[in-house]
Order: structure tokens, then sequence, then C-alpha cells
């Protein structure tokens, strides 16, 4: 059993069309492309620098501590 799960994603109207001309060429599910295309860049997004932006604290540390 596959651990499937629905998610909606979206993408530029033209990144969109040349996955689906590529799912068609390789006779694969969109679905398929986009896993694929994730698991080869993984490591190379990984390396990318973080955005800077910060994070909201975990909710165990969002009261504060209580002295």
């Amino acid at each position: 059993m596959s651990d499937a799960r629905k998610q909606s994603l979206y993408f530029p109207e033209e990144m969109l069309r040349q996955m689906q001309e590529e799912a068609i060429r390789q006779d694969r599910s969109l679905s398929w492309v986009v896993q694929r295309a994730w698991r080869l860049a993984r490591e190379r997004i990984g390396k990318l620098p973080a955005s800077g932006v910060a994070h909201p604290p975990a909710a165990a540390d969002a009261g504060g501590s209580q002295r």
C-alpha cells in the first residue's frame, strides 16, 4: 500500500504545460514526473541558501517562560 496523499500544487501555466508534455512523452502520469523531478533535485535544492525568513516558534515555545 502506498502512502498517497492528495495535495494541491500551483504551477505557472507554461511550466505545467511543459511537465504535461514530458509526462505524455514518457507515457507516465504528471504525478510521476513531479515526484521524479523532486527526487532528482532534492539535494541541489537543499544546498540553496535559506530565505532568511524567521519561522514562528514551535507551539511549546509560544507561551514564553513563566517565573
